[in-house]
């Protein structure tokens, strides 16, 4: 039978919806690269490509193996060699140290030392350096926040235009920091205006303990943020309760755990980063003393390494292999 006009009006939408979906581009996979925050040592990069970790976040501190005072060009070649050989990526060098520090002499000394971790970021290929904003504790806000503005762009921002490098605020409320959370990242961006080599590292476990909207500030920075630290943060509700968060004999109420076992509502975690199109790396930060401490050389002791395998094991819900 002849179809009449009106069914073929009816069946042409869905023969052009269905030729469509045919014809579109396949959807994105969505997969970032899960990695950890360690030392380096050749223990550490062997563990983490065992366990089928792909990033890292490696620490630049003084007397470390990648003291970028010291380190010479020959171990960065030989310590870049090994992590290529391991699969991995060096996704950020990591320092926690105050910018502006009020004391000349140490905010010299702290400069001068920063810039050299830039340099070792352009020779490593790293295009972020995690650190904390800098601050001056008893100055006025605006006077901390123009100060900070005019040693980045006066110390930091030649040297990481010409390395490729992008400085990054985690929001760590003891640290020298302004950066702790909105109110910072506020008046941090609109002093650098539309600077390209500042942005976040953002970790939700440092909101929760601050009692700040964790998922509300992702999508309110989510073009700021470059990378993220995967930690948790476990709330002492029953001690909370009683003491408050200022606790005359400094009872401790919260303690940092590996993710899934604290506050931090992970599902939304992902499920903004999905939303927004975050294509960054994200590592773990281990500082659960549930599963030990690393050794004093900075390798991993096995209670350790456990953390980590239990954090993977839980992310890998959210994050596919």
């Amino acid at each position: 039978m002849t179809p009449t006009r009106r069914e073929l009006l009816c069946t042409l939408p869905v023969i052009a919806a269905a030729v469509q979906r045919a014809t579109a581009a396949p959807a994105k996979s969505w997969r970032p690269k899960i990695g950890i925050l360690c030392r380096y040592t050749e223990a550490n990069i062997e563990f983490a490509a065992a366990e089928g970790f792909k990033s890292l976040e490696l620490s630049v501190a003084p007397r470390s193996r990648l003291d970028a005072a010291t380190v010479t060009d020959e171990e960065v070649e030989k310590a870049k060699s090994l992590i290529s050989r391991s699969r991995l990526e060096v996704s950020v060098l990591g320092i926690a140290v105050n910018h502006t520090a009020p004391d000349a002499t140490e905010r010299t000394r702290i400069n001068t030392y920063v810039g050299k971790v830039i340099e070792l970021a352009g020779k490593m290929g790293v295009p972020f350096l995690a650190t904390m904003s800098g601050n001056m504790p008893g100055r006025p806000f605006q006077q901390q926040i123009d100060e900070i503005v005019r040693v980045y762009s006066e110390k930091y921002f030649p040297l990481c235009q010409k390395h490729k490098v992008r400085i990054l605020w985690e929001p760590w409320p003891e640290g020298p920091n302004l950066a702790t959370g909105p109110v910072g990242y506020d008046a941090l961006f609109k002093a650098f205006g539309n600077s390209p080599y500042v942005g976040i590292q953002f970790d939700a476990s440092h909101l929760v303990r601050q009692f700040m909207d964790p998922i509300q500030c992702m999508r309110d920075y989510a073009d700021k943020i470059y990378n993220m630290h995967l930690k948790d943060t476990e709330i002492f509700w029953h001690t909370l309760r009683r003491c408050g968060i200022n606790p005359p004999n400094r009872m401790r109420w919260w303690r940092y755990r590996i993710p899934g076992y604290g506050e931090v509502k992970w599902p939304e975690i992902f499920t903004v980063l999905m939303d927004t199109g975050y294509e960054g790396s994200m590592n773990i930060e281990h500082e659960d003393e549930t599963y030990g401490q690393p050794l004093p050389d900075g390798n991993f002791s096995e209670e350790y390494k456990t953390g980590f395998r239990m954090g993977l094991r839980y992310l890998r819900q959210f994050v596919p292999a």
